[in-house]
């Protein structure tokens, strides 16, 4: 076999959620360029874009050819033909959706080298603006880095999951958990279940894809999540008797919380009985290489973590002269100095787009010298970008008790990480993942047998 035969190690293989607006496209947009601009020139990528309906899709997909065919043609030599594209429906509030995607994509797809988990949901149905006012002037940077100002809609669940007792889906099932006409479905946060609980389980189905990805290309399957520069106003308020966030003012927060405390302890010997869980899918499905040879083994998937900094998005709704305002603010914030305010979505997908392509030998050593982390999208006050470290409370900058302090981007009142700090975050972590893990099989055993 030829070296510029293609092979499926040369074919990469990335899932892309809420991929038709927002972040989501931006980071579509920027994964083609960076891939077109580093890989060789008979690698080739495939987009599965996932939004809530078959128009969202194929606008998607237009919009993304239409993007290679403005790219220079110097740094795109048969740049059309080495893009892919494959538009799927799910509602990650309906775990039913969620699991017939996910089949449908074990049955479709070799191998899944990336999953960058990037829907999400605000959940807010308004701001205080005099609360907005007084956290300005207070603190300008900080009113629009870390705001506390947005209102939630507290308590707001999903719709029932299950179809109605008497369906003929219904009747087919058979289940524990049916009695008397009655079945026992407890509710799910609707922010939780959109930004975490989807995902999660979507990961987890899809992970017999992500670990067929070693044998072809010598790299680790991976889940990136993408989190917020916000999570640091939650740090007291994030709570195990809550995980979802059903009865907190911040609901959104929290999500994201959780999703840091998950991929930042994902490789703690602590949470390593709920991680391997939770990585354990079925058995990959053998399928020879393009030339014949060789069967797909079973590699650990990698857990990341990443956020875009502060974007230029619809996730909260205001009216259009406040979007522009807000927009200004941004820019003033980036001028101030603040590293967390690229503004548009192209630089917030810095950070993600670099950990979906980075080799993996290179993530591993930087974890391995400074510690796990959650990597930023960053600008100076030009907008010219680059991924920093982001602090976590409880964590800091890589899990590592004594390591350097970098003050720029610091939440006001932020402390150094301590011995006690970083025990009660793993015993957080540990605690998350025991509760998810156990979320995941009662509701897997609920939905069984249902399509």
């Amino acid at each position: 076999m030829k070296a510029s035969e293609p092979t499926l190690g040369s074919q990469f293989h990335v899932l892309i959620t809420g991929a038709n607006s927002g972040l989501g496209f931006a980071t579509c947009c920027r994964l083609i360029d960076e891939f077109l601009d580093t890989r060789q020139e008979y690698d080739s990528i495939t987009l599965v874009l996932t939004t809530r309906d078959s128009r969202k899709g194929d606008s998607t997909i237009t919009r993304l050819q239409k993007h290679v065919d403005k790219l220079p043609r110097s740094k795109r030599p048969d740049g059309t033909a080495r893009v892919s594209y494959q538009a799927e429906i799910v509602a990650l509030d309906s775990l039913l959706s969620v699991q017939r995607l996910s089949k449908k994509l074990l049955t479709q797809l070799p191998k899944l080298d990336v999953i960058i988990l990037n829907a999400a949901y605000g959940g807010w149905i308004g701001v205080d603006y005099w609360m907005s006012m007084r956290q300005s002037m207070s603190s300008f940077v900080e009113s629009v880095t870390w705001p506390t100002f947005k209102l939630s809609d507290i308590g707001k669940t999903t719709k029932s999951q299950l179809p109605p007792k008497d369906s003929r889906v219904r009747r087919k099932q058979k289940t524990t958990h049916d009695s008397d006409g009655e079945y026992n479905e407890p509710p799910l946060g609707e922010v939780f279940c959109i930004n975490v609980f989807g995902h999660y389980l979507l990961s987890h189905n899809l992970s017999p894809l992500l670990r067929n990805t070693h044998s072809f290309s010598g790299e680790k399957g991976r889940i990136i999540w993408i989190s917020s520069v916000e999570t640091e106003t939650v740090i007291d308020a994030f709570s195990t008797d809550d995980i979802q966030g059903v009865v907190s003012p911040f609901a959104y927060e929290i999500s994201k919380r959780l999703s840091d405390i998950l991929a930042l302890t994902s490789n703690l010997p602590a949470t390593k009985p709920w991680v391997d869980s939770f990585l354990s899918g079925p058995e990959p499905v053998l399928i020879p290489d393009s030339d014949g040879e060789g069967q797909i083994g079973v590699s650990r998937p990698r857990i990341y973590v990443t956020h875009p900094g502060i974007c230029s998005t619809e996730i909260l709704p205001v009216l259009w002269i406040l979007g522009v305002i807000k927009v200004i603010m941004f820019y003033i914030a980036r001028w101030l100095g603040s590293p967390w305010h690229p503004v548009d979505t192209y630089k917030g997908a810095c950070a993600p787009v670099w950990v979906a392509l980075c080799p993996q030998a290179q993530l591993d050593e930087m974890e391995a010298k400074e510690g796990a982390g959650k990597w930023g999208s960053s600008t100076d006050r030009w907008g010219n970008e680059r991924v920093r470290r982001t602090e976590v409370g409880g964590w800091g900058w890589g899990g590592i008790v004594g390591e350097e302090v970098q003050r720029a981007g610091r939440i006001r009142g932020a402390k150094a990480l301590t011995q006690e700090a970083r025990e009660d975050f793993e015993g957080l972590g540990r605690e998350c993942w025991r509760q998810m893990e156990e979320l995941r099989k009662e509701w897997e055993e609920r939905l069984h047998g249902l399509d």
